[in-house]
């Protein structure tokens, strides 16, 4: 009887076993869907509409697009009816959530005193990075703004200030592995805004966002269009309009999902021992395949720090006589995670790099003198 029972009991703990594997198997995708602004907080303005609305609409609709279409699939609203939430509050919800995609959901506009203002159009998908035009450093300034409602800002978001350009060095340290996921996403959601919703494609762009910052998922933050425009202020605030914007984001979302699912391979991996990837920071060793493109930084004496002027940064290598350099040769890349980053010059001396670091800064404004020792970069 002692034995029935054992052999009873070891088999209940075998299946619980076996179930616990088939319920993490079949743990939900999360998408956290994040409709911008809310509540004493309208966002930007048109001659009727408030972004707040409108970034709700489209939330809302692509969020029930995704529940009914697509299966094994959990949605997650930052918030669905006009509330107000911080920043910080929405990266939360995100996390805590365990998401597992990040879609903010804001609309464009321009200062009142731009002579454009009435005509400019197009939609953008941003991911986190550095602002590399004047032009990105508004949005990003525009969109971070929302902190200044907050009484106790500068202690939450950790001495941030989004009008001070100083503020956004800190997006540069920050080890962003999920950069070419959300890269890939971004430039699907542009391709769909074109085809499927008609807009002006104004592209895939990078900048200082709070909010994908705090995020620890692929994120994207997408811009449908400028409601400063009356013309698109009409298509953005209908029906129709919102629809489309909605099934656009939702078609790539559908092929992020389907590339997801093939990469995860679900149920057919258990067990399966993975390669641990080389540290973030490793520099990426040069080999015979590389000549035809930038060199790759290489190792210097041991314990020798020395300087460097890193001007660029990118999700690809480019090309020794790329015109994007502007003439800088010879340039040398390390690779962060996915990221290629490009430097110019080398010393040991930092008042010789710094003399080096203003022709830099007179093609790139936004580069800056890092450190090197035993071919690894020093923060």
């Amino acid at each position: 009887m002692k034995h029935s029972y054992l052999g009873v009991r070891f088999f209940s703990v075998f299946f619980a076993f076996l179930l616990g594997i088939t319920v993490a198997l079949a743990k939900d995708f999360v998408v956290v869907i994040d409709a911008g602004h809310g509540g004493r907080d309208a966002g930007a303005l048109g001659n009727k509409a408030k972004e707040k609305d409108i970034n709700l609409g489209v939330a809302l609709k692509l969020g029930r697009l995704i529940e009914n279409n697509i299966p094994g699939v959990k949605v997650v609203y930052t918030r669905s009816k006009d509330v107000y939430l911080t920043l910080q509050e929405r990266a939360n919800i995100a996390n805590r959530a365990e998401g597992d995609l990040f879609i903010s959901i804001h609309t464009n506009s321009i200062d009142k005193k731009s002579p454009n203002r009435k005509t400019v159009t197009g939609a953008s998908t941003w991911t986190l990075g550095l602002h590399r035009s004047k032009e990105n450093l508004e949005v990003a300034k525009r969109e971070n703004s929302v902190i200044y409602l907050e009484n106790d800002f500068s202690t939450r978001y950790e001495g941030f200030d989004p009008n001070s350009t100083e503020s956004y060095i800190i997006f540069e340290f920050m080890q962003y592995k999920h950069m070419e996921q959300s890269i890939n996403f971004a430039s699907d959601i542009q391709h769909e805004f074109v085809s499927e919703a008609g807009r002006v494609d104004r592209g895939v762009r990078q900048a200082g966002f709070w909010v994908l910052a705090k995020t620890s998922m692929p994120a994207v933050l997408v811009e449908l269009d400028f409601i400063c425009n009356p013309t698109q202020e009409r298509f953005l605030t209908s029906e129709s309009g919102q629809s489309k914007m909605a099934k656009a984001i939702y078609n790539a979302f559908s092929k992020y999902k389907s590339d997801y699912d093939r990469k995860q391979n679900v149920g057919k991996n258990i067990g399966a021992v993975t390669t641990a990837p080389a540290p973030a920071s490793s520099v990426a060793p040069v080999s015979s395949a590389e000549s035809s493109s930038v060199a790759a930084e290489q190792d210097e004496d041991s314990g020798v720090t020395y300087y460097k002027v890193q001007f660029m940064a990118l999700p690809r290598k480019l090309p020794a006589n790329s015109k994007e350099f502007k003439g800088l040769s010879p340039v040398e890349y390390y690779k962060e995670g996915n990221m290629y980053k490009y430097t110019y010059g080398k010393s040991t001396s930092r008042d010789e790099i710094q003399a080096q670091y203003k022709k830099v800064k007179s093609l790139f404004r936004d580069a800056f003198i890092i450190k090197f020792r035993d071919g690894k970069r020093i923060k």
